[in-house]
C-alpha cells in the first residue's frame, strides 16, 4: 500500500512538472495580455497588508529562506549564476530564487517519503530509496532547466543562417540594422526571433547596440551567435559595412550547421550499436536457434 501511494505521489509530481513546463509559454502569454489590460489602471490599498498577496505574504519568505539555506550549503552556486541558466533556458519568468527553492522542497518531500517508507520497513532498501529520492528531487530541476538549455540552443543554431540571410538581405536592401531586425521579427519565429525582439526593445529605449548585442549573446549559449554578435561590434567600430558581414556570417554559419548534421550522422551507426544488441540480437537468436535447440532436447532428452 505504501509503494503504491509513493508511485502516485511521484507520478502525479512528474504530471505537475510536465504540465507546468509545457504550459509556461501560454502563461507568460497570458500573463503579458494582463499586464497590457491593466495599464494606466490605479488601485489604491488601504493598507499594505491589503496590497500583499497570499503568495507575497506566506509563499514568498518561505521560498527566500529555503533559497538561501540551499545557497549557504552549495557555496560553489549563486543566483547571479542561477539566473544565467534560467535565461539561456528561456525560463524569464521564472526567479533564481524559487528555481533554488523547489530544488530543496523536492529533496526534503524526497528524504520525508524515504524516511517515512524506512520507518515502516526497517530495512535497507527503505535507506536506499530515501537517498535516492533526495537525489533525484535535487537533480530534476537541474535536468530540466538543462534540457530545456540544450533544446534552445539547438534551435537557435538551427534558425541562425536563414535569419542572418534575411538580416543580410534587408541590410542590402538599403534598410538600417534596427529595420532589419524588424524585418526579422515580422517573417520568423522561435527562440532566436524572440531574442533579437528583446535586444531591438533595448536599443528602443536608448540603450546602445553594443551593449543589447552582448546581452544577447550572453542570454544565449551559441557559438555562432557569440561570433556574429562580435562581427557586427567590430563592423560598428571600423565602419565596414553591415551587409558583407552578415553574408559572410551567415555563409558561416551555414557551414557550420552542415558539419553538425555530418558529425551526427557518423554517431548515428554507434548509438544504434546498443538497442540492436539489447533488443534486436536475442530475437534473431531465439527464431535461429529456437527449433535446434528443441531438437536437441529431444535428442538427448532433457
Amino acid at each position: 500500500m505504501l509503494l503504491l501511494l509513493i508511485a502516485s505521489a511521484c507520478l502525479a509530481g512528474s504530471a505537475y512538472v510536465l504540465g507546468h513546463v509545457a504550459t509556461q509559454p501560454e502563461r507568460e502569454r497570458r500573463s503579458l495580455v494582463r499586464r497590457a489590460a491593466s495599464y494606466g489602471s490605479v488601485r489604491i490599498a488601504a493598507s499594505r497588508e491589503e496590497r500583499l498577496s497570499l503568495r507575497e505574504r506566506a509563499v514568498a519568505p518561505v521560498v527566500a529562506r529555503v533559497a538561501g539555506l540551499m545557497l549557504r550549503m552549495n557555496r560553489r552556486e549563486s543566483l547571479e549564476q542561477v539566473q544565467q541558466r534560467l535565461l539561456a533556458a528561456g525560463l524569464s519568468s521564472v526567479s533564481p530564487s524559487s528555481y533554488v527553492a523547489t530544488k530543496g522542497l523536492l529533496a526534503g518531500a524526497g528524504f520525508f517519503v524515504g524516511l517515512l517508507f524506512w520507518a515502516s520497513t526497517g530495512s535497507t532498501v527503505g535507506l536506499v530509496l530515501m537517498f535516492g529520492l533526495v537525489a533525484i528531487g535535487y537533480i530534476t530541476p537541474g535536468f530540466v532547466v538543462g534540457s530545456r538549455c540544450r533544446k534552445r540552443r539547438d534551435d537557435v543554431q538551427a534558425a541562425l543562417p536563414d535569419a542572418l540571410d534575411l538580416l543580410a538581405v534587408s541590410v542590402e536592401a538599403g534598410l538600417g540594422f534596427d529595420a532589419a531586425i524588424s524585418k526579422l521579427l515580422e517573417h520568423m519565429h522561435g527562440p532566436l526571433i524572440d531574442e533579437f525582439g528583446l535586444a531591438l526593445s533595448e536599443m528602443r529605449v536608448g540603450e546602445a547596440r553594443q551593449d543589447a548585442l552582448k546581452k544577447l549573446s550572453t542570454r544565449v549559449d551559441s557559438p555562432e551567435l557569440s561570433a556574429f554578435v562580435r562581427a557586427i561590434i567590430q563592423a560598428d567600430q571600423l565602419g565596414i559595412s553591415l551587409g558583407r558581414i552578415l553574408r559572410v556570417q551567415a555563409v558561416d554559419s551555414r557551414l557550420k550547421r552542415q558539419t553538425a548534421a555530418e558529425e551526427k550522422a557518423m554517431k548515428a551507426p554507434i548509438k544504434m550499436l546498443f538497442p540492436t544488441v539489447l533488443f534486436i540480437f536475442p530475437a534473431m537468436f531465439i527464431v535461429v536457434l529456437g527449433p535446434a535447440m528443441l531438437q536437441l532436447t529431444k535428442v538427448f532428452g532433457f
